[in-house]
């Protein structure tokens, strides 16, 4: 945490994520029709502001603080929290649908899976009781080993895809509910040493 305290502002125990802006539509996706209570983020900003996020633990407090003109002010403090807020819930719901659909998923396989390798495991007694010599060992070999890799999906779901999928999650929690400030720009400090600075081209 030392290390991050070197690229991160923080107020006593709280670290500051910071985005300087020239206009509040640079935060939203220019693409996007709705209105901007209901915008997706710019990709280049929601990928910083995620990104500085898992520079941290889960439970260390964290702000978010943008920086934008001072006539802009006003309009941000009404639009720039709640939009956000609602952004990160809705990202966070889409997170836990994927989850249930892997899981669900996991476990559709895992049957089959099983399946597949009482089969081939019952298939290698018949052929044994069948014949014998090299070749059907061979065989009874090579269908245990082909039992065995249709487990490697469900295995491949329940120890490694579910878990970054879960992270996500209580990310885009975290970020559905974090505390969020609105400054003006001549407020920024020569210390800040890890803004992200978003101006037009």
């Amino acid at each position: 945490m030392n290390k991050l305290s070197s690229y991160y502002k923080n107020e006593g125990k709280t670290y500051l994520v910071e985005v300087k802006l020239s206009s509040i539509s640079q935060l939203f996706n220019s693409f996007d029709p709705s209105p901007f209570i209901e915008k997706d983020l710019d990709d280049e900003v929601e990928n910083y502001i995620v990104q500085s996020l898992r520079e941290f633990s889960i439970n260390t407090p964290l702000k978010l603080i943008f920086y934008l003109p001072p006539e802009k002010q006003d309009e941000a403090k009404q639009i720039l929290p709640e939009a956000i807020h609602h952004y990160f819930d809705y990202r966070k719901q889409n997170s836990e649908k994927e989850l249930r659909t892997i899981l669900r998923q996991g476990r559709t396989s895992l049957i089959v899976g099983l399946v597949f390798l009482f089969a081939c495991i019952s298939t290698t007694e018949l052929v044994n009781w069948l014949a014998s010599g090299p070749l059907t060992h061979i065989f009874q070999e090579g269908l245990v080993i082909i039992g065995w890799v249709a487990m490697w999906r469900p295995v491949e779901i329940f120890l490694y895809d579910w878990w970054s999928i879960k992270n996500n999650q209580k990310l885009y929690e975290k970020l559905s509910q974090m505390r969020i400030e609105i400054k003006p720009n001549q407020e920024k400090q020569n210390s800040m040493v890890n803004q992200k600075e978003i101006l037009p081209l």
